[in-house]
């Protein structure tokens, strides 16, 4: 049973961004201090990465443990169970489709969790700066 009322569960729900989360603000602005200029949200093939760097076909994702399937055993979903674990279930299969389009069409993903992000910032930013430098050098060869 669930502890809250309709109307506070719609609240909540509401409240639950899609975009400009706290990670994503945050692994945002380290690479932008960095000099890597970056679109947000920018549409390539069917998706919206987090950030698409679009000179070096670099699409990045920020994803939180739980709506992407990361330890869902973690988490004490109680009510509406089987609801949850297929919209979960789907927002995996949908990130994995995602993530072949985008390689099949000659991008570099790189997906980061939310606690990677939060405990590891300067790795991913490292990580995200051996991509472009990996498509720098593919271009100097050429």
């Amino acid at each position: 049973m669930d502890k809250l009322t309709k109307e506070q569960r719609h609240k909540n729900m509401q409240a639950i961004r899609s975009k400009d989360t706290k990670i994503e603000i945050l692994l945002r602005k380290a690479p932008w201090h960095e000099g890597i200029r970056y679109r947000k949200n920018y549409k390539v093939c069917s998706c919206h990465p987090d950030i698409v760097i679009t000179k070096y076909k670099i699409a990045v994702f920020c994803d939180g443990e739980f709506w992407h399937g990361k330890s869902l055993e973690r988490y004490d979903v109680t009510t509406n169970v089987k609801y949850w674990h297929e919209k979960i279930r789907r927002n995996v299969e949908r990130d994995l489709e995602n993530t072949i389009e985008l390689r099949d069409n000659g991008w570099i993903v790189l997906r980061f969790w939310e606690t990677e992000i939060k405990k590891h910032l300067a790795g991913c930013v490292a990580e995200v700066q051996r991509c472009i430098e990996v498509r720098r050098s593919a271009v100097k060869r050429k």
